[in-house]
Parts: structure tokens; C-alpha cells; sequence
């Protein structure tokens, strides 16, 4: 209601009926407190979408599904969206979803994409198997940050951006198969992978140090 700037720890704990001591055992900082908010999102958006990938192995279904389910999870925060991503757009700011402190709730973004990919049945060349994870957590991004703006009833312009946009998408993909694209796509590969430094922690046998529990 305040704005984020506006808001602090202490308004934060009396509207949550806590004392102040309590909210700062749990939260640093209301900076972590949305880092906090970004992980329970990320796990609400998980557990829809996974329940609705289930028997669904098109590589178009399952990531308008993934897209749909996370603009399902975040609706209610529409209004507060609009506000605080003139935070979150800074990239000085710990709060956009490209800093060092947003690492694990990206990282989980990330490995669930690669399931959204794993769990399809098209067939895509090894190079761009490996990076479309990333690939589609920038499109997921751009999605949100379409969604930011949307003031049409409903996000409507968002969900129709979704459905004509992905088809599309998977075309992109299925396009790199041909021989003709093949050296194109190395290159595009080599191009996002120099701008782009690899994640910590994504990979096989990746760990993330434990957090305290939010309930």
C-alpha cells in the first residue's frame, strides 16, 4: 500500500502481527524478505505447473503450460507488480532477477524449464539442449515483464502473447535441425554463452546451502 520504498521492517512486522525481533530473525532485510517471496512463488508456480505437465510430452503444451501456470500464480500480485518493478528493473538493485542474491530462486527457475525440455518428445540438436533452459527463463522473463505492463482486462493481451507466442517459439526450434541452420546456431550458441556466464549451482550434483523455513 505504502510503496517499497516507503515500507519498512517494522511495518511489515505489526501488519503481520509479529515482533519486530521475529521478523528480522527470519529476514535480514526487506530486500530478503522478496527474495523470499520470489522462492514461494517459483515453488507455488512449480507445483501447478508439474501437476499439469503430467502425460503431456509436446514441447508447445508443456511450455504454454509452464508460462500460463506462472501468470496463474502471480495474478493476485498484479497491482504490487506495477509498483515495485521499478526496483526490480535496477540492475544495481539485489531485487532484479539477474543479481548474484536472486541466484537460487533463478537457478530453480532454470532446472525446471530443463524439465519442461526433458520431458518432451522433440528432438533438438545437443548444443541448443543445453542452453534452452536459459533460453526459455529470458522468455519467461519477458512474458512477466510484458505482464508488468498489461493493463488490458484479465492480463488478456499476456495470455494471448502466450498462446500465439509459443507455437512460434517451437518452430524457432524445430528450425534448428536443418543443416543450413546448424552453423547460424553455433554461432548464436557461442554469442549467448560469452554474454551469459554459466549459473553456480545448475548442473548434476548441484546443492544449494540450506535456508531457514518460512512457516
Amino acid at each position: 500500500d505504502e510503496g517499497y520504498d516507503a515500507t519498512t521492517m517494522r511495518a511489515v512486522a505489526a501488519a503481520a502481527g509479529v515482533s519486530v525481533g521475529n521478523a528480522y530473525y527470519y529476514f535480514e532485510s526487506k530486500d530478503h524478505l522478496i527474495q523470499a517471496y520470489y522462492e514461494e512463488i517459483g515453488k507455488a508456480h512449480r507445483e501447478l505447473a508439474l501437476a499439469r505437465l503430467t502425460g503431456t510430452r509436446d514441447l508447445a503444451e508443456r511450455l504454454r503450460v509452464a508460462l500460463d501456470s506462472h501468470l496463474e500464480v502471480i495474478e493476485p500480485y498484479h497491482e504490487f507488480a506495477g509498483s515495485f518493478f521499478r526496483v526490480a528493473a535496477d540492475p544495481r538493485s539485489p531485487l532484479s532477477p539477474f543479481s548474484a542474491e536472486s541466484a537460487p530462486a533463478r537457478e530453480e527457475a532454470i532446472r525446471f524449464f530443463a524439465t519442461v525440455v526433458d520431458g518432451s518428445s522433440t528432438r533438438i540438436p545437443a548444443a541448443l539442449r543445453a542452453e534452452l533452459p536459459r533460453l526459455l527463463w529470458l522468455l519467461h522473463m519477458g512474458v512477466v515483464l510484458y505482464w508488468v505492463h498489461d493493463r488490458s482486462p484479465g492480463a488478456r493481451r499476456t495470455a494471448e502473447l502466450v498462446e500465439r507466442g509459443v507455437p512460434l517459439v517451437v518452430k524457432l526450434i524445430g528450425l534448428a535441425r536443418l543443416p543450413g541452420v546448424r552453423g547460424a546456431l553455433d554461432d548464436a550458441i557461442a554469442l549467448i554463452r560469452s554474454l551469459m556466464p554459466p549459473e553456480p549451482g545448475i548442473g548434476p550434483g548441484a546443492a544449494r546451502a540450506p535456508s531457514r523455513s518460512l512457516r
